[in-house]
């Protein structure tokens, strides 16, 4: 009878060790062979936060446990956070509950609407798109940073690569925005080639967007530029198709036709002497450039070239201007496109 109970007590012992080392391995040992990110947003639930944990690492019982016993499901923090290699499960839960959000880079190049833009900075961030786009038309920011618009206040947005929380707030952003806008036009170089183009920095982003949507060929942007800068010189229609399709709502526009020209918006530079009242699309730094080194010259007109090649011909005079444009027409005309 003794040595059944000294059996059964090394037995016992033997399982404890091995259950109290099998406990240590799951919650202390390592969980995970590859490094992981969780984004967390407004929309994640706790369920899916486990269900990406468990697709990634072992011992799911133990994270579960511990996730309940530091009440994660109460806890959770926006952001993306990064689960390192080999760690364990106490220090997923830790992360998730206690860590940093992680940094992550932002690129903004280019976006036609305030929409487009809250839709692309929301599939980067932890911020949804409703949420962007009802700090961009906040009435109370955009007086508190000088403009009286969404589409004015879009201006402030340089093309650039920015470095954020993820879990950043919609305002903050606007606010880095704000922020990298000043610094850009701090420049001492820019502030002379502002004097020489006549134009304040708001001015020249509304150009510079035209500028933007007229051609791809950066290399023909401080030429057109140009045009315009002549065209305003002289009190002329600036006269710009992207307005027009801007103000008809319909950038996929192939063809201008005389039935476009009529329509009564401020955008529809071919009624409105001067600028449009806002940017008609985000300007890429080459655009902006372009304005600020506008190239000196004869040029009033510019036509795309019937090569279709995505580059135009300029001309100085109006008879000039309208052989090109014929040329364009009939390729056009040729290619049928209405």
């Amino acid at each position: 009878m003794r040595k059944f109970f000294i059996s059964l007590l090394l037995i016992l012992l033997l399982g404890g060790g091995v259950a109290a080392f099998c406990a240590y391995r799951m919650f202390y040992g390592v969980a995970v062979d590859e490094q992981f990110s969780v984004r967390i947003t407004p929309r994640t639930t706790y369920a899916d936060v486990v269900n990406k944990v468990k697709q990634c690492s072992r011992y799911n019982w133990a994270f579960e446990f511990y996730a309940q016993y530091l009440d994660l499901e109460r806890n959770l923090r926006q952001g993306t956070f990064i689960i390192e290699e080999g760690i364990s499960v106490m220090t997923i839960v830790r992360t998730l509950k206690y860590g940093e959000s992680t940094t992550i880079k932002l690129t903004i190049n280019n976006a036609r609407t305030p929409e487009a833009l809250a839709k692309r900075i929301a599939a980067k961030t932890s911020i949804t798109e409703e949420d962007m786009l009802r700090t961009l038309r906040d009435s109370s920011l955009i007086r508190e940073l000088g403009f009286d618009s969404a589409e004015a206040m879009f201006s402030i947005v340089i093309p650039n690569t920015y470095e954020v929380y993820s879990d950043i707030s919609p305002r903050s952003l606007v606010l880095k925005f704000k922020e990298e806008y000043d610094r850009f036009w701090a420049s001492s170089e820019r502030k002379r080639k502002l004097d020489r183009v006549g134009l304040a920095p708001y001015e020249v982003m509304i150009l510079a967007s035209i500028v933007h949507e007229e051609t791809n060929a950066q290399e023909e942007m401080p030429r057109i530029a140009g045009v315009y800068v002549n065209r305003l010189e002289r009190g002329m229609l600036l006269q710009a198709d992207p307005t027009v399709k801007y103000a008809l709502g319909d950038p996929s526009i192939k063809r201008i036709l005389k039935r476009h020209l009529k329509i009564d918006s401020p955008y529809n530079t071919y009624l409105y002497h001067g600028l449009p009242p806002t940017p008609i699309a985000m300007p890429d730094v080459a655009a902006i450039e372009a304005v600020l080194d506008y190239e000196e010259h004869d040029y009033i007109y510019f036509c795309a070239r019937p090569e279709f090649d995505g580059k135009h011909n300029f001309a100085a005079t109006a008879s000039e201007h309208a052989a090109n444009a014929r040329a364009y027409h009939q390729a056009l005309n040729k290619r049928k496109i209405k």
